[in-house]
């Protein structure tokens, strides 16, 4: 059982420390998607403080996730809390640049939460490692509204910069005939993609 008044601390801390972390939206998509297609192995790129790590395994005791981080702060803070809800023996958190990470097991779901600008590296790093018929589903696909805007409306040069990789990485997904892609207005915009 998860441990709801942790969880609300958890939620907490990431508003203060402005930690972005899953919106409602998202994670009950994503938490209904574990459980409808009986899910039991997952990969996730981009731990932050372990809150969907936490939410994934929520799901049922026989789920198991291995999550990448490589911000240390981030990454002590996600140790701490799932320690504190007593998952330590299901979720496996490794402190690395995902780009350097290998890996030996495979996995139902692949779930890419970090930085934006690498989705494109990351889908195509960790894709060897996903079952057949797998999904790889990819968070902030709208990011916050600025990928549906004209590009001039958005003043810094390095958001912009951001807004078209985003935009890059769907066109990506969309001509990839390996994956068939969902793009749903859920949450900050989710990417479902599922191998043929």
């Amino acid at each position: 059982m998860i441990n709801e008044n942790e969880l609300k601390r958890i939620r907490e801390y990431a508003e203060l420390n402005n930690i972005p972390i899953m919106t409602d939206g998202g994670i009950t998509y994503l938490t209904h998607y574990i459980k409808t297609h009986s899910i039991k192995n997952i990969l996730e790129v981009g731990t932050a403080i372990g809150y969907s790590a936490i939410m994934m395994c929520s799901v049922g005791s026989d789920i198991t996730v291995t999550t990448i981080e490589r911000d240390e702060k981030r990454y002590l803070e996600a140790l701490k809390n799932i320690k504190a809800m007593h998952l330590e023996d299901r979720i496996h958190l490794i402190y690395k640049d995902a780009l350097d990470v290998k890996l030996d097991d495979k996995f139902d779901l692949i779930f890419i939460d970090a930085a934006k600008a690498q989705n494109q590296k990351f889908f195509l790093k960790f894709e060897g490692y996903l079952n057949d018929h797998g999904t790889i589903i990819t968070d902030n696909m709208k990011f916050h509204g600025l990928v549906d805007k004209n590009p001039e409306e958005i003043e810094s040069k390095n958001l912009r910069q951001l807004v078209r990789k985003v935009k890059d990485y769907k066109e990506f997904l969309i001509k990839n005939d390996d994956y068939q892609t969902d793009f749903l207005d859920v949450g900050d915009g989710l990417a479902v993609s599922v191998k043929y």
